[in-house]
């Protein structure tokens, strides 16, 4: 063979990965277990498959290596020289295997040991408290943090790396975030019994409701982007407010009309505490979402948690 062409073999082979030259793990633990056990059909049954698939598996690794491993008689199977040098090789790469498998296990443990999750204050205050609990149910070793903020705040949390898992309200997808729909909601208007609109006879018109000054969340917030979107504008705010609960509290108190999510005032319809103001030329409806940053699907608790946003709430 001419020096090229030597050199052309040479890096023809040096070039192939390892998978091509390398048997792989169960060939491995198969010939392990010939030399322990001095029998290839013993090996067999204790790798759980059948001697003549054994028998293929070693002559696969034979053909592969390019030398004889094993001598087959009748009184069992024994070691070549070889094959007793390879399976000295074979120990070292199953042990190395092992503490990689037991590695991985630990980091798998640390990354289901917590999960953070963010989301907006209507799903934060009504949905995630009974998949929290169904979840503990299932992981009751993960220990769960819940940021409640508004929809553009669980976006950055997620994007800087400090949510697992996020839950928004908002119209869209927030930029540098994938998402599935989970529920749906509706927007109601609602006002104390006191409020002259609770006695009017025909339905609230959608200008008339952009027109009036109403308790509204914070800028941010996926119910007042569905609700500025909806009415094509706002009146200034008459008063805004943080947080689902603090908007209702001052609803019910005869403040001034709001807007809020049908999820949050059934108790309070229920109670008349609020009424609901039919209204007229416009549909209040949005989409919940779980969201997650672009290509890094949830894993672990967070896959788990997002899998029981799909049963009853």
């Amino acid at each position: 063979m001419s020096g090229d062409t030597a050199g052309a073999a040479e890096g023809s082979t040096s070039g192939a990965g390892l998978a091509h030259r390398v048997p792989d793990l169960g060939a491995l633990e198969l010939l392990l277990a010939v030399a322990r056990l001095g029998s290839l059909g013993r090996a067999a049954r204790e790798m759980g498959i059948t001697q003549p698939a054994a028998s293929s598996r070693i002559r696969s690794m034979e053909r592969q290596l390019g030398v004889a491993l094993v001598d087959r008689s009748p009184r069992g199977s024994r070691l070549t020289d070889a094959g007793a040098l390879v399976t000295d090789w074979a120990r070292r790469i199953v042990e190395a295997a092992a503490a990689f498998d037991a590695g991985a296990q630990a980091l798998r443990d640390r990354r289901d040991s917590r999960l953070r999750v963010a989301a907006s204050m209507t799903i934060a205050e009504y949905l995630l408290p009974n998949w929290l609990l169904a979840l503990r149910a299932e992981r009751p070793d993960t220990a769960v943090s819940l940021h409640a903020g508004n929809s553009a705040a669980v976006a950055e949390r997620l994007l800087s790396g400090d949510a697992d898992l996020g839950f928004v309200e908002g119209l869209a997808v927030p930029a540098g975030l994938d998402a599935t729909v989970i529920a749906h909601d509706r927007l109601i208007v609602v006002t104390a019994p006191g409020h002259p609109w609770a006695r009017r006879r025909k339905p609230l018109a959608a200008d008339e409701l952009a027109a009036t000054p109403l308790i509204l969340r914070e800028r941010g917030s996926g119910t007042r982007q569905v609700l500025d979107a909806a009415l094509g504008g706002l009146a200034r705010p008459l008063i805004e407010l943080s947080s689902t609960t603090a908007v209702k509290a001052a609803a019910v108190s005869g403040a001034g009309p709001s807007v809020l999510s049908e999820l949050a005032v059934g108790e309070e319809l229920a109670a008349r505490r609020l009424v609901e103001i039919p209204l007229e030329g416009v549909r209040l409806r949005r989409d919940l979402r779980a969201v997650w940053p672009t290509g890094h699907r949830p894993v672990g608790p967070a896959r788990e948690l997002l899998a029981l946003t799909r049963g009853p709430a």
